[in-house]
């Protein structure tokens, strides 16, 4: 009988792993480890290190609208008067507004 000694050489193991039962199984036993886990909750019981914030109180001094500003009737935010774009009537819009 001829003999191919360049063909790769399978071993008695090899020959039993190509099966297709034993083919089925490792891929079953591969998928095993796999879980489901819901994200949501996953992610509610991570805790960043130094993240607990519970004890500190926050304090910020509010100041009201100064002669010098305006509230942006379309992003209702408090801006310089150099920065009106547009007047409509008792509105007024920043430049980023008019712009955008």
């Amino acid at each position: 009988m001829a003999t191919d000694y360049d063909a790769p050489r399978k071993n008695e193991e090899d020959v039993s792993e190509d099966s297709l039962e034993a083919l089925k199984n490792r891929r079953n036993d591969q998928q095993s480890g796999n879980v489901d886990e819901d994200e949501v909750a996953a992610a509610e019981s991570f805790e960043l290190p130094g993240a607990d914030l519970s004890h500190e109180e926050l304090t910020v001094k509010v100041l009201p609208k100064q002669q010098d500003e305006f509230t942006c009737a379309s992003c209702f935010l408090v801006r310089k008067r150099t920065q009106i774009a547009k007047i409509d009537g008792d509105l007024i819009y920043c430049t980023d507004c008019v712009r955008g």
